[in-house]
């Protein structure tokens, strides 16, 4: 097996797919890459059971076909320090040894067995359901939601994105039971109604790859596994089981308090103020009177407190209300518009938090954030 490939061209696909491996793996050869020469093909797969990311780069200058894995770590390693120039790969199918050629040196290591490596799960044909959509389109969904996926152990549904296809389209959702996320794509028209929660690592990967690509996504998956398929990189990814919770019910309907603010400026007065608030609670108390935004806390533990007044536009009766300042701050950040809608209702209700003006048509953003009692500093459930 012998190829000559660009090490940077090389070390860029290896970087995406590399994330994938995990530190502690149970099966030595998962800490390899799997490289599989076929024509001017070279398909390099990566994987830690759960998630397998697979890429593809086409060659120029190939002697053998062959297929062998190659340990990953000290690939890595080596390719970092090589400036751009074109590597010879010379394997010995038989001992398994690989030689590197670079312009000044040769580098020596020793491959394991392809046949070792785990097999690709199959999305079964009879239970498969199947639609397409832009990289970028599914870039947003991902990155708009996995912020507020939840890390819990007992309820390990909450710790996905819930991607959910109608006949006229495709909502990604994420909670962690104090925020919620509902992205919306009404551009994307699935061909069946159906729903998988994709687990956050692997949507974190592939956000990763999504970044750097420009194409449709093709995406197939059963009650098992999920396929990311692009031009260059394909995911197979094992899904969450279980029931997600009904989102929709958790979204008050009736909201008839609405502020509209800079989203800039509320976010920066919120990182200020929420210097001075209790390192437990994280709590910061938003009072709305005429057109103006009071922005407080404190720790009297310390004796400290912060404010500040900001203009906005408001239509309502005066009201405070509190919220855990660093997920409020999440929000915003993940909300690009100028301006944002705040939807309130009582101060014991969830607010609802949408960019003031659309930025796009097909796309429709909610957040949802629970409050926090003023009194007592705690939540409410």
């Amino acid at each position: 097996m012998k190829f000559v490939i660009s090490s940077t061209e090389l070390l860029k696909h290896l970087q995406l797919i590399g994330k994938v491996i995990s530190t502690k793996n149970t099966l030595p050869i998962l800490d390899n890459f799997l490289f599989d020469l076929s024509g001017n093909q070279l398909q390099i797969t990566a994987s830690d059971l759960e998630t397998t990311l697979v890429t593809t780069i086409d060659l120029e200058n190939v002697t053998d076909e062959g297929k062998v894995a190659i340990p990953a770590r000290i690939l890595m390693d080596i390719l970092k320090e090589f400036p751009e120039q074109p590597l010879t790969f010379n394997v010995d199918m038989e001992t398994l040894k690989i030689d590197i050629n670079s312009e000044n040196g040769k580098y020596n290591l020793t491959g394991a067995n392809a046949e070792d490596f785990p097999q690709l799960p199959e999305i079964k044909s009879e239970q498969e359901s199947h639609f397409q959509l832009p990289s970028a389109a599914l870039h947003q969904g991902i990155g708009k939601t996995i912020f507020a996926t939840a890390d819990d152990e007992l309820r390990p549904v909450m710790n996905g994105i819930y991607v959910e296809l109608k006949s006229d389209n495709v909502t990604f959702v994420a909670t962690d039971a104090h925020k919620l996320v509902r992205y919306r794509r009404t551009d994307i028209t699935p061909e069946q109604e159906s729903a998988f929660i994709f687990p956050k690592k692997p949507a974190s990967l592939l956000r990763n790859i999504l970044s750097k690509e420009d194409a449709e996504v093709d995406v197939r998956f059963d009650d098992k596994n999920v396929q990311f398929v692009l031009p260059k990189y394909r995911m197979i990814s094992r899904l969450t089981e279980g029931n997600y919770p009904s989102y929709d019910s958790v979204i008050p309907s009736d909201n008839p308090f609405k502020l509209t603010i800079d989203r800039l400026e509320f976010y920066n007065t919120i990182k200020r103020v929420s210097v001075f608030s209790n390192q437990a609670s994280n709590l910061i108390k938003l009072s709305l009177k005429g057109n103006q935004l009071t922005v407080s806390a404190q720790d009297i533990d310390f004796s400290v407190s912060g404010r500040e007044t900001l203009n906005c536009q408001y239509e309502g009766d005066d009201m405070e209300i509190g919220f855990k300042s660093s997920f409020l701050q999440e929000i915003l950040a993940n909300l690009n518009a100028s301006e944002v809608l705040v939807e309130l209702s009582d101060p014991s209700r969830a607010g609802l938090l949408y960019p003031a003006e659309k930025t796009e048509e097909n796309e429709d953003v909610l957040m949802l954030l629970m409050p926090m009692m003023v009194e007592s500093e705690t939540e409410v459930e």
